[in-house]
């Protein structure tokens, strides 16, 4: 048995779960995720628990249950509370900003860098060096957090670039100068 898939999600007040055929959607105050999944898995709402299980022993199932029982567990409780990855950016003339939905990169590039935020997703700037990215779906807000540091990785001399909130950068000695 699978040590995560085995585990019951447990629904938050103001949750409300539905599963039509293979389809399970969440709907909460921050929004709405569904998750469609395989017919090797079985999925049912027990009271305020959601209890996943898979049908059989075979490889497929067995592969499957622990990931669709975080699949829907991330869906479950991110209708109530968003998830969020903050960015920082850091280097001389490096900034954000915001224009309308979309952010605006000054990335040391000759032109500016204009991210256009999914629909789900927030994308909100802090003091110019500091971007959070909030929503419901954790693959989409790590998707979306992940395209902004892709613009301009921090680089192992300096520590220039966009980086995770926390992110250790290994630096690198530069030259050894003339003796």
């Amino acid at each position: 048995m699978s040590r995560i898939g085995k585990l019951p999600i447990a629904i938050p007040d103001g949750v409300d779960v539905k599963i039509e055929g293979n389809l399970l959607t969440a709907k909460g105050p921050k929004g709405e995720e569904s998750v469609a999944f395989p017919e090797e898995i079985e999925v049912k709402v027990e009271g305020k628990e959601v209890i996943v299980n898979r049908k059989d022993d075979s490889r497929k199932a067995r592969s499957l249950h622990g990931l669709f029982r975080t699949l829907i567990s991330n869906a479950v409780v991110g209708v109530k509370t968003p998830f969020e990855k903050k960015l920082e950016i850091v280097g001389v003339g490096y900034r954000a900003a915001m224009q309308g939905s979309a952010i605006n990169l000054s990335l040391g590039y000759s032109h500016p860098v204009i991210i256009e935020a999914p629909k789900g997703i927030t994308i909100a700037v802090e003091a110019n060096t500091k971007i959070t990215v909030t929503g419901s779906n954790k693959q989409l807000v790590g998707d979306v957090a992940a395209l902004i540091r892709s613009k301009r990785p921090p680089e192992v001399y300096k520590g220039k670039g966009v980086k995770y909130e926390g992110e250790y950068i290994a630096r690198k000695a530069g030259k050894a100068g003339k003796k």
